[in-house]
């Protein structure tokens, strides 16, 4: 159900930001907020059914502003890198932020999704965050409606819809950044959280991060998560991609993916008893393990090292509009963009 909403500041230019709450009847709780659509809380029960914050992030609007980690953010129009900053559709060159090196990583990080103030609107179980983005902002062709809802179950699952329609031929391929610990956000690094991936290969990067356009084979290599494994089992081995990332940051492709809802992932944390399955039906998934995190300013006057947290953002490839062997994150007037992911907790 949809419980309290409170103000939490106002922007430079005098608008006004809520958390809301959401909430189910075995105690969790999920708090989301209408500047960049982003879930700032996510309260689950251990095993000894104790309720704690388990996602990084800030206690004051005002660290939102910059927030370089993106923590907790919708992401979009597109989330993770296109090359050279720049795609082509039906002849046309569209040029976008080079804010990653040479190439654009997170459509923009000072006007992207995550910085934008969402309209709101609730229902009995769920919020709604609605966004419209004119033809050519950012870079990107078609004047779009956004929508990116929050629903907390009473199975303990927290999804989340996208549905976004355009009136031109355009790159849709939005995200959730949130960083995870089961442990609880500030209680230490996640290398002991033990992970199962649903997927065989993997997308290499080349060394700024951009795919290579192969699908490589996980199996004897440190990406090989098809059996339980603690995240920092082999996060420092000698092995070229973990070297170039500083540990994981890739993109895993979902086995046998035929674009409906099916688990990608298993994580357990042991210490607290907490576990997270989660679902989607997109095509790959990015597992970054904060590999750069470094900041004093976390919640509850937390210090948030590299690997306080996980994030398993879903998503079609990175550079898929530039790669013709990749599934398309192109959509139009005639296909609109629509995807789940869910978030469930045992």
């Amino acid at each position: 159900m949809v419980g309290e909403k409170k103000l939490f500041g106002i922007t430079q230019d005098g608008k006004e930001i809520y958390l809301y709450t959401l909430e189910n009847n075995n105690g969790m709780k999920a708090v989301v907020m209408n500047y960049g659509a982003n879930l700032v809380q996510l309260f689950v029960p251990n095993k000894n059914g104790k309720l704690e914050d388990i996602v990084l992030g800030y206690d004051k609007l005002e660290a939102y502003f910059e927030n370089p980690f993106f923590w907790g953010a919708t992401v979009g129009p597109n989330a993770n890198r296109i090359a050279n900053a720049s795609f082509t559709l039906d002849g046309m060159q569209y040029h976008l932020a080079e804010n990653d090196r040479k190439n654009n990583l997170h459509s923009d990080g000072n006007f992207g999704y995550h910085k934008q103030v969402w309209d709101v609107e609730t229902t009995d179980d769920s919020i709604v965050f609605r966004l419209d983005m004119e033809d050519g902002k950012l870079g990107f062709p078609g004047n779009k409606r956004n929508a990116v809802t929050y629903t907390l179950t009473s199975d303990n699952e927290l999804k989340i819809h996208y549905k976004i329609t355009t009136d031109k031929k355009t790159v849709l391929n939005p995200t959730n950044h949130t960083y995870f610990n089961l442990s609880g956000e500030g209680k230490g690094e996640v290398l002991d959280h033990k992970v199962k991936f649903y997927a065989s290969k993997y997308t290499p990067v080349r060394a700024d991060f951009i795919p290579t356009g192969e699908l490589a084979e996980v199996a004897g290599t440190p990406m090989d998560f098809r059996e339980y494994k603690k995240i920092g089992a082999e996060i420092n081995a000698d092995f070229e991609q973990v070297a170039l990332a500083g540990g994981y940051d890739h993109n895993w492709a979902i086995d046998n993916w035929n674009q409906k809802m099916q688990l990608f992932a298993e994580i357990e944390d042991e210490k607290s008893g907490r576990k997270m399955c989660a679902y989607t039906d997109l095509p790959g998934f990015q597992f970054y393990v904060g590999n750069f995190i470094n900041t004093k300013d976390g919640k509850n006057g937390h210090v948030y090292n590299g690997r306080s947290g996980f994030c398993l953002e879903t998503q079609f490839f990175p550079n898929a509009v530039n790669e013709p062997t990749f599934p398309s994150a192109v959509f139009g007037p005639e296909k609109p963009y629509e995807s789940t992911t869910i978030y469930r907790f045992e």
